[in-house]
């Protein structure tokens, strides 16, 4: 049976999304390149963070690509909730989408979508990989996920791999309820999580590494030695784009090739980034130094490498640990 998701926060976000968006099956002429019954427009939809602008235009780069591919025009759409992003690819109103590894096992049940590509951090393959963290302030009496107990505990977003479930599935093991044993906050993105833990609201912070130790820091809201990191899970996989298998397998191809075949550097001296663009950071290697790079999606990847649903399996390793609703999308 395909999991329910009874996500009530979500219903008004998807509503929105879906008024938006209207219908997607309005046919293109087949100019030999795009599937005659292609639509008239394409959407990407992304979650926002606190500063969903900047979001937004990071991504701006990617659906060039894409337009330039498949000769649609590509619209973003920032959805106010991972559960929303999932409601409106159940409706089939979303066409490309970007969430976390355990949004996509979560879609993957309830929506006809694949994920196709996976970021990549850096030049080597697998590089964006990511773990998610727990982060004290200076002097917290938090050291270990066993000190969790009792405390407030400031979450992402329930469906969310690094900033809820990889986390409480360790509580889990620790032999913790990570509902009734703490006083859980969820505060919807990763940048939240930290700041309102800085600022007193919780605790600890459980959020993607990369917030901590390079998105914050770049942005000028964290500096180093204003979190201490107590608690470090396993590799998870790097965050997916998805797409709907309703699309033309002709165009779900021209996708793939948008998406895989620039790196942050050969989009920019292909021109697909004006205002989006940054100096290629030195993890990069001395190939990429000094040069010119497109702000190339929400983690500012280097690329995006062919991905596949059995990439994701780690997934339902740790929903057999929690058992709890979430796993099967239901609040």
């Amino acid at each position: 049976m395909k999991k329910t998701l009874v996500l009530a926060a979500s219903v008004m976000a998807a509503g929105l999304l879906l008024t938006a968006c209207g219908a997607s099956p309005n046919a293109r002429p087949d100019d030999g390149d795009s599937p005659s019954d292609a639509p008239a427009e394409l959407v990407f939809a992304v979650v926002p963070t606190d500063d969903s602008e900047e979001l937004e235009n990071s991504f701006l780069p990617l659906v060039a690509a894409i337009e330039e591919t498949t000769g649609i025009p590509t619209r973003i759409e920032a959805v106010s909730s991972n559960a929303g992003v999932i409601e409106a690819q159940v409706a089939e109103r979303v066409d490309i989408a970007t969430y976390g590894a355990f949004s996509y096992y979560l879609a993957a049940d309830v929506a006809d979508v694949e994920p196709i590509a996976k970021d990549q951090r850096t030049p080597e393959a697998g590089s964006g990989a990511v773990n998610s963290v727990g982060v004290v302030a200076p002097g917290s009496d938090i050291s270990s996920i066993e000190d969790v107990a009792g405390k407030n505990v400031c979450f992402t977003d329930p469906a969310s791999t690094t900033g809820y479930l990889t986390a409480a599935a360790a509580m889990t093991e620790a032999g913790m309820d990570p509902e009734s044993d703490i006083n859980p906050l969820f505060v919807g993105s990763h940048d939240v999580a930290v700041t309102q833990m800085l600022a007193g609201d919780c605790d600890i912070a459980f959020v993607a590494e990369t917030f901590v130790t390079t998105i914050l820091p770049d942005r000028g809201i964290i500096a180093e030695g204003d979190t201490e990191t107590v608690w470090t899970s396993d590799p998870i996989p790097g965050t997916p784009i998805v797409v709907g298998t309703w699309l033309d397998e002709k165009l779900r191809d021209q996708i793939v090739t948008a998406v895989t075949e620039y790196n942050a550097v050969s989009a920019s001296e292909a021109g697909l980034c004006e205002e989006q663009n940054r100096e290629a950071p030195a993890e990069w290697g001395e190939e990429f130094a000094g040069k010119t790079a497109c702000k190339w999606g929400g983690t500012g990847a280097f690329a995006f490498e062919p991905a596949t649903a059995s990439d994701y399996e780690v997934i339902s390793a740790i929903c057999q640990t929690l058992k709890t609703d979430v796993c099967r999308g239901e609040e």
